[in-house]
């Protein structure tokens, strides 16, 4: 999944860019309110890790803002308000779910992933099939001939993101957002490297290039 982190304690802050990456997801991390505005514009998240308490104000506004206009980004307030009526407040404006500081790292990441297995996956088709390959993008694996492949955690992320809407021309910057957070760098032939290697795993057919605008997954019809 693509993540947005607003955190502004900051050792806290790359603990939880650091662990949320090491499950093989793109991570971008802000620390106020008007930077992680500018990426919400820009980027399309799947999920968010919210701070309340920001530097330039309360992180609900921000929650109440992006649930007036989309309901796609699942919401996981994390901060240190703990009284009751603050997580009432907290998932009346949209929070998928919540969590009090100081809290586990491995929990967190539990509960990321059990909050998409309810509303990130079942937006999307949970497997597709085309030809002898088996996508399955909840338990995140690739099976070729019921065997599962090998896949880096950037080759997943292509996968991944072909496999949303297949058919779906996606461009190579589309493909560079889901590789990548904002603050890392992006070689030149770096997209085509990777589908290079995913062909010679899943077979020529199965990534279509499409001349002058990106790459999609092939229908079930072309396998």
């Amino acid at each position: 999944m693509r993540i947005l982190i607003v955190e502004d304690e900051h050792d806290l802050g790359a603990a939880v860019q650091e662990r949320v990456r090491q499950d093989g997801h793109a991570v971008d991390w802000f620390m106020t309110l008007e930077d992680a505005r500018a990426a919400v514009a820009t980027v399309d998240y799947d999920f968010m890790l919210l701070d309340l308490g920001l530097p330039d104000g309360n992180g609900r506004d921000l929650l109440r803002e992006i649930r007036r206009t989309s309901f796609d980004t699942a919401v996981l307030i994390t901060t240190a308000e703990d009284q009751i009526s603050d997580r009432i407040a907290g998932l009346s404006d949209g929070a998928d779910d919540y969590i009090v500081k100081p809290y586990d790292l491995n929990e967190l990441v539990a509960r990321i992933a059990a909050v998409a297995r309810r509303y990130v996956t079942p937006r999307r088709q949970a497997c597709y099939q085309i030809g002898e390959i088996v996508i399955d993008r909840e338990n995140r694996s690739v099976m070729r001939n019921e065997m599962e492949l090998e896949l880096t955690a950037r080759e997943w992320a292509i996968m991944e993101l072909l496999s949303r809407r297949p058919g779906r021309i996606y461009s190579r910057q589309q493909i560079d957002t889901a590789l990548y957070a904002l603050d890392q760098d992006v070689g030149s032939n770096t997209v085509e490297v990777f589908i290079s290697r995913l062909r010679k795993k899943v077979g020529n057919t199965v990534i279509k290039t499409v001349r002058g605008r990106g790459y999609c997954l092939a229908d079930r019809a072309d396998a």
